[in-house]
C-alpha cells in the first residue's frame, strides 16, 4: 500500500522538484501530513520544497510544522515572504505561531486583520500556553437568547465549521447563559423561543483550566464541544474534539522525548551544535549520576579484587532493579496525572508495591541464585544474589512509588527527571546490598 507522505518526501528531496508534481500531491493530503513531510528533508533542501508550494496553502502548512522547523524555515524566507503569510492569517493561527516570529511580524500580521481577529489574538495572549483559553476557536453560532427557533435555524444553515450542533445563548451583558443543541431545534416549532430549549446547566470550561483537564472534561461529558468563560462568565469562545486531540498528542510527544531531556518541538535536522548542545546536558547529568554509582562501588574495591565473579554478576543485580522501579514508576505517574493517587491511599498502594516486589524479589532470587550456583559451583554466591536481588527489587518498589510523588510535589514533572533518579537508586541500592552482602558472606 502506498504511502503519500513517504512519496512527498521522495518528491521534495529531488534537486529537480516538479513543482506540479508537489502541488498535486499537496492538494491530496492534510497540512499536518506536508508539514510532515517538509520536516522530514534536509534544511538546506527544505527552501527549495518551500518555493515549490502554491502560496494559498503556505500558511496552513507553516501552522502545523513543530515549532523548531517553524522557526529554521522563516529564517530562510525574506521579509516580503514572510509578510505576504499573513495576508489572511486569523487570531487562532498566529497564536499558534506567534513564539517563531519576532514582534515586528507580529505587528505585520496584526495590522493585516480586522478588528474583531486582532481583539481575538490580544485576547488569547493572556493566557498561557497550557490554558484552554489560548486554544479556543470563535467559529461557534453564538445568539441572543431572546431570538426564536426560525432564526437559529437560519444560524445552522449557513454554518460551514465542523462541531456545529450547538447554539451558544448569551444575555443582553454578553454573558453566556446556556446552549441549545441542533436536535432539539429540529424537533420544535418554529416560532417557539429558544430559551425554552436552552440547557442552562451545560457543562462549561474556564478560560484558565489546564488543556488536558479540559480535554479529559471533554471526553467524560461527551460532547463535541464545550463553552468557555472568562472569569466574569462573557463566552471566550469553545473548545471542542479537535483541540482535545491536539494536545493528547503534543502531551504524549512531549512525555516521550522528555524522557531523554529532548523537547517535541525539535527538528529533526535540527542543526548539529543545538543539537549537540541540547543532548549534552542530559548527557552531562547522565554522567554525574554514573559517577555516583561508581563512587558507591570504590568503597567495595578490595572486596571486588578477591571475588572477582562479584564484579561479573553486578550489571544482574543492578538490571532486576531497574526494570521492576521503572514498571511501578509508569503506573504511579499515570495515576498522579489522573489524579488518583491521594494521601488516603498512597500507604495502601505503597504496601502493595512492597508486597508485589517482596514476591517477585523472592521468586527470581530463586532463579538467580540457582543459575549462579550451577555457573560458578558456589552456594554463598549463590546466596549472595539472591538476597541483593530481594532486596533491590524491594527497593526499586519503594522508589518507584516515593520519587514521582516527591517530585509531583516539588512541582517537577516526574515522568521528566523520575526515569533518571530511580535508575540511579536502584543501581546505588543494588551495589551496596550486592557488594555488601559479599563481603560479610564471602570474605
Amino acid at each position: 500500500m502506498s504511502n503519500p507522505i513517504a512519496e512527498l518526501i521522495e518528491q521534495l528531496s529531488q534537486d529537480d522538484i516538479s513543482h506540479e508534481a508537489v502541488n498535486s500531491a499537496i492538494n491530496a493530503m492534510s497540512p499536518d501530513d506536508v508539514a510532515l513531510a517538509l520536516e522530514s528533508i534536509p534544511i538546506a533542501q527544505r527552501r527549495l520544497a518551500w518555493d515549490s508550494i502554491k502560496q494559498a496553502n503556505r500558511l496552513d502548512i507553516l501552522v502545523e510544522m513543530r515549532g523548531e522547523s517553524r522557526t529554521l524555515l522563516l529564517k530562510q524566507l525574506e521579509d516580503f515572504e514572510i509578510a505576504a503569510l499573513f495576508s489572511d492569517v486569523d487570531a487562532e493561527d498566529l497564536l499558534e505561531i506567534a513564539d517563531s516570529l519576532p514582534d515586528q511580524m507580529i505587528d505585520i500580521a496584526l495590522q493585516k486583520m480586522d478588528s474583531k481577529q486582532r481583539e481575538y489574538y490580544h485576547q488569547g495572549v493572556t493566557y498561557d500556553d497550557d490554558e484552554v483559553g489560548r486554544w479556543v476557536d470563535h467559529d461557534l453560532l453564538i445568539a441572543s437568547q431572546s431570538i426564536r427557533v426560525s432564526e437559529a435555524m437560519r444560524l445552522f444553515r449557513r454554518a460551514s465549521s465542523a462541531y456545529s450542533d450547538l447554539l451558544y445563548l448569551v444575555n443582553r451583558t454578553g454573558r453566556w447563559v446556556g446552549c441549545v443543541q441542533l436536535n432539539a431545534l429540529l424537533n420544535a416549532q418554529p416560532h417557539d423561543h429558544v430559551s425554552s430549549l436552552m440547557i442552562e446547566d451545560y457543562p462549561f470550561l474556564t478560560a484558565d483550566t489546564d488543556v488536558i483537564k479540559a480535554a479529559d472534561q471533554l471526553e467524560k461529558v461527551e460532547l463535541s464541544a464545550l463553552p468557555v468563560v472568562d472569569s466574569n462568565h462573557l463566552l471566550v469562545g469553545r473548545f471542542h474534539t479537535g483541540h482535545a486531540l491536539e494536545a493528547r498528542r503534543l502531551e504524549l510527544e512531549s512525555s516521550q522525548m522528555s524522557t531523554t531531556g529532548l523537547n517535541e518541538e525539535s527538528d529533526l535536522f535540527s542543526p548539529v551544535r543545538r543539537s549537540a548542545a541540547t543532548r549534552g546536558i542530559w548527557l552531562g547529568i547522565n554522567l554525574l549520576t554514573a559517577f555516583l554509582a561508581s563512587a558507591f562501588i570504590g568503597l567495595f574495591q578490595a572486596t571486588l579484587e578477591q571475588v572477582v565473579a562479584l564484579a561479573v554478576l553486578m550489571p544482574i543485580v543492578a538490571s532486576m532493579g531497574g526494570i521492576a522501579g521503572s514498571q511501578t514508576l509508569t503506573l504511579i505517574v499515570r495515576g498522579l496525572a489522573l489524579g488518583q493517587i491521594t494521601r488516603s491511599n498512597l500507604v495502601s498502594l505503597l504496601k502493595k508495591e512492597i508486597q508485589v516486589g517482596g514476591l517477585n524479589g523472592v521468586v527470581w532470587a530463586l532463579c538467580i541464585g540457582g543459575m549462579v550456583l550451577w555457573w560458578f559451583h558456589s552456594p554463598l554466591l549463590g546466596l549472595t544474589i539472591g538476597l541483593a536481588i530481594i532486596i533491590n527489587i524491594i527497593m526499586a518498589a519503594l522508589s518507584g512509588v516515593v520519587i514521582p510523588v516527591i517530585l509531583d510535589k516539588l512541582k517537577i514533572d516526574p515522568a521528566l527527571s523520575g526515569s533518571v533518579i530511580l535508575t540511579t537508586v536502584t543501581d546505588i541500592a543494588g551495589y551496596i546490598a550486592f557488594l555488601g552482602l559479599g563481603t560479610l558472606l564471602l570474605l
